[in-house]
């Protein structure tokens, strides 16, 4: 019998979502999630490469008790079936966010996005929509980069850039499969994406995820990272952004979220996690959920708050004012 791509018990296990649905974008279906209270702030997440909606789960644990949030696989992950000839490129990424926004935000209403990865690339994909600039509040930008993967990428150390290039298309590139997840493709599967102090639960949970991804897709989407170019992308997100690196990131190396970070015209803060690799939310999701969290207060807190009935927010700050005393007593 075939084990489920992802944990099935425990905090990296995938919580049942309020409501799911297919979200079509062009000749794809987006399996979607929606979590969390109806009416609260919402977080838009898109994971990366070989990952799925179960790469979220502990921030979807932290984040669901009071935000509306919003996860998806990207074509050919999870439940979302591979594109035929043709589907893999940016652009077609960067349709699947506007589709996922579109379907699921109400008229008018603004998100945080955090991609991280490739879903830190769709975002960059997306930058010149007039769907992303009107939609996202602020984005955060998490273990990913603009351009130079192959070239930057330390997964095969050799000392120069053209050697790096060639090593790491053979590893992007490749669809041999990934073979079951046992104590060696765990052990691999943490050098090259996690740090060095990552739990073994956190590797089992990652490599349940990775290994769940079909060789084809794997394949197909490592073609375009190796051919990434979003510079320009980045250049033109123009909302309040923030980027978020580990240290001992393998796969994009603090080089490139210093890079990214130069280049976005509203970056508010570069945070480098130290001894962390690649997979950042599961690694420590605490540090990723408290930057999502900074950012719907800095700017979608206060968008609620003004959209609420008059009533609703004399109630709400009734019982704010009752909570308060309730604790000084």
């Amino acid at each position: 019998m075939k084990r489920p791509g992802h944990v099935t018990s425990g905090p990296y296990a995938p919580p049942p979502p309020r409501r799911a649905l297919h979200v079509a974008s062009g000749g794809s279906r987006l399996y979607t999630e929606i979590h969390g209270p109806e009416d609260a702030p919402a977080v838009v997440l898109a994971h990366g490469w070989t990952c799925s909606t179960a790469f979220w789960a502990p921030i979807v644990r932290d984040l669901a008790a009071d935000h509306r949030v919003i996860v998806y696989d990207q074509r050919g992950h999870g439940r979302s079936p591979a594109p035929g000839p043709g589907g893999y490129s940016t652009a077609a990424l960067a349709d699947d966010l506007t589709a996922v926004l579109e379907a699921t935000l109400a008229p008018g209403e603004r998100a945080v996005i955090g991609g991280h990865s490739m879903g830190g690339m769709t975002i960059m994909a997306a930058a010149g929509r007039p769907v992303l600039r009107e939609r996202a509040a602020a984005v955060l930008l998490c273990s990913t980069g603009a351009a130079d993967l192959p070239a930057e990428a330390r997964v095969i150390p050799l000392r120069t850039p053209r050697g790096r290039r060639r090593a790491h298309r053979l590893m992007l590139l490749s669809r041999a499969p990934l073979g079951p997840v046992g104590p060696v493709s765990k052990a691999a599967l943490k050098y090259a994406t996690m740090g060095a102090a990552s739990a073994a639960e956190q590797v089992e949970a990652c490599a349940r995820i990775v290994h769940a991804c079909p060789t084809g897709v794997r394949g197909g989407w490592g073609r375009v990272l190796y051919g990434l170019e979003l510079t320009g992308g980045a250049a033109r997100l123009d909302v309040p952004a923030e980027v978020i690196v580990g240290t001992a990131d393998r796969l994009t190396p603090a080089v490139l979220a210093r890079r990214l970070a130069s280049v976005l015209p509203d970056c508010r803060r570069l945070t480098q996690l130290p001894g962390l690799g690649h997979m950042t939310p599961l690694e420590d999701p605490g540090a990723v959920a408290s930057r999502l969290r900074a950012l719907v207060t800095a700017h979608l807190a206060e968008e609620k708050a003004a959209e609420a009935p008059s009533g609703e927010k004399d109630g709400a700050a009734r019982r704010k004012d009752g909570k308060a005393k309730g604790k000084a007593a």
